[in-house]
């Protein structure tokens, strides 16, 4: 698919502070000054409740005077929302790390850049694979002691890991995503995920996905029906279908007609995201193809039962106009050492380079 042209990256930075502030005190000084200032509508917009000073505001950005106390995370919550959006004022402000008293900020009331277009270059997210996390089972084990270290490697090195979810409004182009944003998932289900990686993720307050074929739940090393509500009340391991048996879906079993061959595939995708559903109580709506593999009639079951994302085994980041029921999604294996992990990690890619 042709690469829309790049737009120039124009969020404000920290030294463009001061010539922004003048823009919106004059822009508020152009009306007549004869003319009364108009009753406030019911339907404006209140000033957020803040210990700093707001200096200007306009329906894109405002200039807010911070107090003792404030935080990036804070301010996200106060201004922007949500404070998982503290990382639009850092970017705005030039990458800042943290807030000073008294030291006028440029808080973002728009999306900024919601495509990810730069000059040169486009945003890519990297969603990572994993599958057992032990010292047994070949190169699809990773060490708990090796996963560990990756997780506090990202967490030191200004990584966002990122809900799958919201992928979704990344590729609608209605929000953006934090330039350094990693999503975490877990393929099959076993139960050395609830062991090894709940406690980790817990420590940094990470997110992640654990797709499970519903009927390996309960049996050998697999995760309990349980063990998937403890993982599922602790919003931050989200769970979802992985089929209901893990056959290939793209191959025809012996003797399978067409007919049969669509009731099988709607089984393998029907059937894992209500009982998955009705036992958990949650909402199935991503999709992790067993083998990484689907066609057009895997792709028609996805979207007739309500599947939003899928996520095949294809490596590479996922830029703005990826495929929501195809994306890319990196394998990580017990032989990766850290090195090795760092260089899948493509969070941007230059224009005119193949994915």
């Amino acid at each position: 698919m042709p690469i829309p042209a790049p737009t120039i990256d124009r969020r404000p930075r920290g030294p463009l502070l001061p010539a922004l502030l003048a823009a919106l005190v004059l822009a508020g000084c152009a009306s007549s000054p004869s003319t009364p200032p108009a009753a406030p509508s019911p339907a404006a917009t209140p000033e957020p409740v803040v210990a700093g000073e707001v200096l200007a505001r306009s329906e894109r950005l405002l200039i807010y005077r911070p107090a003792p106390g404030d935080s990036l995370r804070g301010l996200a919550a106060s201004l922007l929302g949500s404070e998982e959006r503290d990382w639009q004022i850092a970017e705005a402000n030039g990458g800042l790390q943290q807030v000073e008293p008294g030291q006028p900020l440029v808080v973002p009331l728009a999306a900024p850049n919601p495509l990810g277009v730069l000059s040169g270059s486009y945003q890519t997210v990297p969603v990572l694979c994993y599958h057992r996390l032990g010292t047994g089972g070949g190169k699809m084990s990773v060490s708990p002691a090796a996963f560990a270290a990756q997780m506090d490697w990202l967490a030191r090195n200004n990584y966002r890991v990122i809900r799958l979810g919201q992928l979704a409004a990344y590729l609608e182009g209605r929000e953006p995503l934090p330039p350094r944003s990693v999503v975490i998932t877990f393929d099959d289900g076993y139960e050395s995920v609830h062991r090894h990686a709940l406690p980790v993720l817990r420590k940094h307050g990470m997110p992640a996905t654990l797709f499970v074929y519903t009927d390996f739940i309960g049996a050998g090393d697999a995760v309990s029906w349980p063990q998937l509500q403890e993982m599922a009340d602790s919003k931050l391991i989200e769970v979802q279908a992985h089929s209901k048996s893990h056959r290939n879906l793209i191959e025809r079993q012996a003797g399978e007609s067409d007919e049969r061959y669509l009731q099988n595939l709607e089984q393998e995708i029907r059937g894992p995201r209500e009982l998955l559903e009705k036992r958990l109580g949650i909402q199935v709506r991503h999709y992790a193809f067993p083998y990484g593999d689907a066609n057009e009639q895997v792709l028609d079951q996805l979207a007739r039962q309500r599947y939003t994302l899928a996520v095949s085994v294809n490596p590479g980041g996922n830029a703005f106009f990826a495929q929501p029921l195809l994306l890319r999604r990196t394998m990580i294996f017990g032989d990766h050492d850290l090195e090795a992990f760092k260089a899948r990690l493509q969070t941007s890619r230059r224009i005119g380079q193949n994915p």
